[in-house]
């Protein structure tokens, strides 16, 4: 859910003891009920009926609740309130038409609470590695101190992940990479067997499991199969599957941020593709009406893509380089020769191999689009005479001998 330019750049991981861990649970369990609740009246509104409750009825109605239900009234306010300002900021952000419909929250899946009004004496440091956050009805839980805590501070989320790690993100607005002033244009291909390559030569990927983790997770998924549903079995095997994913995403994380960070020291300017990632990794399977062909390899590059941090890439580089990021119309551009701007599909010999039919040139193929990408960036047709660079009329001369004729 967006909250403008509010970032959740510094992120801490959270070490609470098992009464500690137990309370955090029911705050998340408390305000996945309100958000429900408020997904559910919704849910009920159509046209022709009165309006649904607004956040002020909401609360009221929260207050009530409170009232009658212990065990509601033994959470905390603030957690549940936020709760129902995360729905409405949602729904903002629905009727703006920047994000989905909210829709409701399952028990385990992006489990969190924000907190707001937060004192400068609710966090504070223990030792070089240790530091403490002070949590409504927890009290003071341990977290790592793996970087500075951004100053001015006014609120943070805890969460819950997949693989049973709590984490608590502090929300500030980041400071953009101060540009190099050099002029300096790259430009960025990405892709599945090489995430990233840059004009400059330098190929880029974005780390995954290891053999012997790929080995493990083949294995857990294969006895996840088996598992009997609501088994005890089933649910330690989801857990060992949650923490390997868990480690692949925070690989392919880490990966992103230094390498968008170095690319906004590096250059001005950073070029990149307009992919539609969203429409790229759309399912294959079709309809009962009309089944999709090739499933299982489509499956298989959408697996790709989406380890090759493609769309994290790009947002982590508009958000640390603001104003610096060309995204460029990708068609074409692994079909041209950089050298000559001949464009022809069979220059394209290999996933890896770029052979210029026309003059010889030969190439890595992603290098030659990043090439292409940089050019159009920095405003160099890539064509071979004027137009905008696809197959289309190009801008000729009069020709004298056409001229002579007739």
């Amino acid at each position: 859910m967006g909250f403008g330019r509010l970032i959740d750049v510094s992120r801490f991981r959270l070490q609470p003891s098992p009464a500690q861990e137990q309370a955090l649970a029911e705050h998340c369990g408390h305000a996945r009920f309100v958000w429900n609740l408020a997904v559910e009246q919704h849910a009920h509104w159509k046209p022709g009926r009165t309006s649904a409750p607004g956040f002020a009825e909401q609360c009221r109605q929260l207050t009530e609740a409170r009232a009658e239900f212990e065990w509601l009234r033994g959470g905390s306010i603030i957690v549940q309130q936020q709760a129902l300002k995360d729905f409405h900021q949602a729904m903002a952000n629905f009727f703006g038409k920047t994000h989905r419909r909210p829709t409701w929250r399952k028990r385990g899946q992006g489990e969190g609470f924000r907190i707001v009004a937060v004192k400068p004496g609710d966090v504070r440091r223990l030792s070089r590695n240790v530091g403490e956050v002070k949590i409504p009805k927890v009290g003071w839980v341990r977290l790592r101190w793996s970087r500075p805590i951004p100053e001015g501070v006014k609120s943070y989320r805890v969460t819950r992940d997949r693989a049973g790690r709590w984490h608590v993100a502090f929300t500030a607005i980041p400071e953009p990479v101060p540009a190099p002033g050099s002029g300096a244009v790259v430009g960025v291909d990405r892709g599945v067997a090489v995430s990233a390559a840059l004009s400059t030569g330098e190929l880029l990927n974005a780390p995954t499991l290891r053999d012997t983790e790929k080995e493990r997770l083949l294995t857990l998924q294969r006895k996840l199969a088996r598992a009997q549903r609501g088994s005890n079995r089933r649910s330690k095997v989801k857990a060992a599957i949650a923490k390997l994913k868990a480690r692949e995403a925070d690989r392919r994380k880490d990966w992103v941020e230094k390498t968008s960070t170095d690319l906004a020291r590096r250059f001005d300017v950073i070029a990149v593709e307009d992919l539609k990632i969203a429409n790229m990794t759309r399912s294959a399977k079709g309809t009962l009406e009309a089944p999709g062909r090739n499933i299982r390899q489509k499956a298989g590059l959408n697996r790709g893509i989406l380890a090759a941090g493609w769309g994290q890439l790009v947002a982590r580089l508009e958000q640390k380089a603001p104003g610096r990021v060309q995204k460029i119309d990708p068609r074409y551009t692994s079909q041209t020769c950089n050298t000559c701007k001949h464009l022809a599909r069979e220059s394209r010999e290999s996933q890896a191999l770029f052979l210029c039919v026309a003059c010889g040139h030969r190439a890595n193929a992603d290098v030659n689009a990043a090439k292409n990408v940089r050019d159009t960036a920095a405003g160099h047709a890539v064509a071979a005479r004027g137009g905008s660079g696809f197959p289309e009329p190009a801008n000729r001369e009069p020709q004298r001998d056409l001229l002579l004729m007739g």
